[in-house]
């Protein structure tokens, strides 16, 4: 039933280990449904993905950015001052542009009734 569907944004998480060569492979996604008060993310690291990228790279770094982005979407005080925010301004502080080993794609946008079952789809679809 589409009527109890409800819009959401989300972004793919993207890892560049080698920044200033643009390559990068998704390995997560941050969603957000302000209907339904859900801020989520999720990821699935291949070490042997990012290191067709670059052999040095430092998977653990990588990892540990994920669980920063992980304690911002849950309020957690692990995640700093972006997390002490309401939980839209963490989804746009999560999704503003920057320049680090992992940083957002663009906003995208879709329809829900299960926010987490969505996050874990987008994962299937685009970092699987």
């Amino acid at each position: 039933m589409t009527a109890d569907l409800v819009p959401f944004d989300y972004v793919i998480l993207r890892a560049a280990p080698r920044i200033h060569r643009g390559e990068f492979v998704n390995v997560g996604a941050v969603l957000y449904c302000r209907a339904l008060d859900f801020l989520g993310a999720a990821w699935d690291v291949e070490p042997t993905r990012l290191k067709a990228l670059d052999p040095a790279v430092d998977v653990d770094v990588v990892c540990a950015s994920l669980e920063h982005i992980r304690a911002i979407c849950a309020g957690d005080p692990n995640g700093g001052p972006a997390a002490a925010t309401r939980i839209g301004e963490r989804f746009r502080w999560l999704a503003a542009p920057r320049s680090t080993v992992v940083h957002p794609g663009p906003i995208h946008s879709g329809l829900t009734n299960d926010p987490a079952a969505d996050l874990d789809r987008l994962l299937d679809a685009f970092v699987r």
